[in-house]
């Protein structure tokens, strides 16, 4: 099966190949292609990539764990001197878990997208750019070398960039595509700069690679080498990681994405590509290991990220905005686990939140779909008495996302609190007021989820006339997708079930060779032998009851969230108007997203602008530039007017000139 490893990226590949043909033929027909056709590839493609990886994996699944590494060379890419960049793909089981993630999740909303597109007059450019997506990010997955997982890490960003602007007509889907697309360019120089800076290293030690095997080799046997720039590189990384995954200060452009299509944001921007900055730090643990700054940094980041993006969700109308602040907070979580070194937990939270949050961004599709394309969840409530299938599927992963026992958030979650709250770190208090931060944050996170679910199925009818006449359940295409990922979001917690209660936490188990750990984590004697790396390698030292307890907290914050969101938005609805009329000023700063993207505009957006056109373009490439270039034309050109005047062709003229050469040597000779 090893082999096959090509098809799981190439078979997406030519899915976009196929529709963007399709779509270019007609073109410029009055009618698209049939969409049937363009549907059955579209589908096909992405659905071939997890039956292979599902085949691959239960061949990885029999064999021991030193054995679980696939590799496939298909040829030399870049040869120079020395150096060797091949296109080759690398799957072991971090990058197994992940493959799956993209071609399962991602194999669920193409179908949905069926149902979701039906009619679109782009709807063949639609499946084309998401099958070239899956390619892009199977691309960066399966990547065994930094350089090929760049392009697929600019691949996903050009993707993402065609699709916030599918709708391109509309000017601010074409900013909001445009602002993504520039927001990531300055991660991705940064990341830019670490690989460089990573590679010039290798030079070093003589052997220079950006191969990821051979530099764990490297950095296994030079950490003396590596760690004098450990830090900057994975600093550098994890500025690309900022863009990529949405953390402060790069964050800004994933609330702006909501302007694509609903499937595109559970795919792209909540249950995929923004994953990539987690699961490239994952990749790099056997750096980030050598650099605990960064590593504090890292986590740092990721909890202020966490409650930020969670506090401006309290105040958002729109239900897409609402679940993008969320994806934001929730990726916080994550980087806060990879920063403290607790990678496993990173990514099986990484993995839980595909489930919950691709079903709720696809049950607020299916809600917009049925309202006609209306957003504001002030003008929704009561749906759940027509919307029966979507109210339940909704519902399940807003109790999975709040940490409700035993829903996988409240598994991933957990650990990744609990392995915040016993790490040790430096300073000493570092830990605690992470958690802290985390905890809060898991409370809020909560109430604004279930502020969306009251407001939305529940409570009043404020559904206006005109979108009532319409209102319906989705059609079965799009709801079977719902109730795949509400089971996904109940089931997927049992595969990390934390010993702590009598489970075997298979997840890490299975992860355990990458991070080189060998037992279960979370909880008792085994908790970080196989989530995390050296950083993290002594969090059992709190006695167990400690476990239980923060395991108690964590559950019945999220309850008082729910219990205070019920309250407000069911029992009491008129009490938040009073509230946020009370609050003034601060709530207006809250639903403005703190001004943040005002602040960009004024001190970095038009200065920046001006330096451009002012100084870059007027003075230096014009003046300066262009006047090098038009002074040397110039000048060619006198020499030439000049020179063509002995050149007239008028035999009198050139008999003067001759006379006068004449005069001047007699002249000179008589001297």
């Amino acid at each position: 099966m090893e082999r096959y490893l090509w098809i799981i990226p190439f078979a997406p590949l030519l899915g976009a190949i196929v529709n963007g043909k399709l779509a270019a033929l007609y073109a410029r027909r009055e009618k698209g292609p049939p969409e049937w056709v363009v549907s059955l590839v579209g589908c096909a493609a992405p659905i071939l990539s997890f039956l292979v990886a599902a085949a691959l994996f239960v061949q990885m699944r029999a064999a021991p764990a030193s054995e679980r590494l696939f590799t496939q060379t298909l040829y030399t890419w870049i040869a120079a001197g020395p150096v060797q960049v091949d296109f080759a793909f690398m799957v072991d089981a971090l990058a197994m878990v992940m493959v799956l993630v993209v071609t399962g999740v991602g194999s669920i909303i193409h179908v949905y997208s069926v149902g979701y597109m039906h009619g679109d007059r782009g709807y063949a450019r639609y499946f084309a750019y998401l099958n070239l997506f899956m390619f892009s990010m199977l691309t960066l997955v399966m990547a065994k070398n930094l350089p090929l997982l760049f392009v697929g890490w600019e691949g996903v960003g050009l993707c993402s960039y065609l699709l916030i602007g599918f709708w391109y007509r509309d000017i601010a889907n074409a900013a909001a595509g445009k602002k993504a697309f520039i927001v990531n360019r300055v991660g991705d120089f940064a990341f830019l700069l670490g690989m460089f800076l990573i590679f010039v290293t290798t030079q070093r030690v003589g052997h220079p690679t950006l191969d990821v095997p051979a530099l764990r080799a490297l950095v296994g046997e030079h950490p003396q080498v590596f760690g004098g720039i450990a830090t900057a590189a994975c600093l550098l990384l994890f500025v690309g990681a900022t863009g990529k995954s949405a953390q402060i200060p790069l964050y800004v452009w994933l609330p702006d994405a909501m302007a694509g299509p609903t499937p595109v944001s559970a795919l792209i921007h909540a249950a995929t590509m923004v994953t990539a900055g987690v699961y490239m730090i994952a990749r790099m643990s056997f750096l980030y290991d050598l650099a605990p700054a960064a590593m504090a940094v890292v986590a740092t980041i990721g909890a202020a990220t966490a409650i930020f993006a969670a506090s401006i969700g309290f105040a958002q109308r729109d239900i897409k905005r609402v679940l993008a602040y969320s994806t934001v907070s929730q990726l916080g979580y994550m980087f806060m686990a990879v920063g403290v070194g607790a990678y496993g937990a990173g990514i099986f939270h990484l993995m839980t939140h595909a489930f919950f949050k691709a079903c709720l961004f696809l049950g607020s599709g299916s809600v917009i779909h049925a309202m006609s394309g209306e957003q504001d969840m002030f003008r929704m409530g009561g749906l759940a008495k027509t919307m029966k299938v979507t109210a339940a599927t909704f519902l399940i992963a807003s109790l999975a996302i709040a940490g409700v026992p035993p829903l996988a958030g409240f598994v991933s979650k957990d650990e990744i609190l609990w392995m915040t709250f016993s790490t040790p770190l430096q300073p000493p208090w570092l830990p605690y007021l992470l958690w802290a931060v985390a905890f809060v944050a898991a409370g809020m996170t909560a109430f604004y989820v279930f502020r969306a679910v009251f407001l939305t199925f529940y409570g009043e009818d404020r559904v206006s006339a005109e979108a009532k006449h319409h209102l319906h359940e989705s059609p079965a295409m799009m709801t079977v997708p719902l109730v795949l990922l509400a089971a996904g979001s109940v089931l997927a917690g049992f595969l990390g079930w934390p010993a702590a209660l009598r489970g075997g936490n298979w997840f890490h188990n299975w992860l355990a060779p990458v991070f080189g750990g060998h037992d279960a984590g979370h909880g008792g004697e085994h908790a970080l032998a196989d989530v995390v790396g050296p950083v993290a390698a002594s969090a059992g030292g709190h006695d167990a009851t400690v476990e239980y307890a923060l395991m108690a907290l964590s559950v019945a914050i999220g309850l008082a969230g729910i219990f205070m969101a019920y309250r407000l938005y069911i029992k009491n609805p008129a009490l938040p108007a009073r509230i946020t009329a009370r609050l003034g000023r601060f709530y207006r700063m809250v639903f403005n997203k703190y001004y943040v993207d005002e602040i960009y505009e004024h001190t970095i957006v038009r200065p920046g602008y001006g330096l451009s056109d002012k100084v870059m373009f007027r003075f230096v490439d014009m003046g300066i530039i262009e006047g090098i270039v038009n002074g040397l034309g110039i000048t060619a050109r006198l020499v030439g007017a000049t020179v063509r005047l002995f050149q007239s062709g008028v035999i009198r003229t050139y008999a003067f000139f001759l006379l006068l050469g004449f005069v001047l040597i007699v002249w000179r000779m008589v001297r």
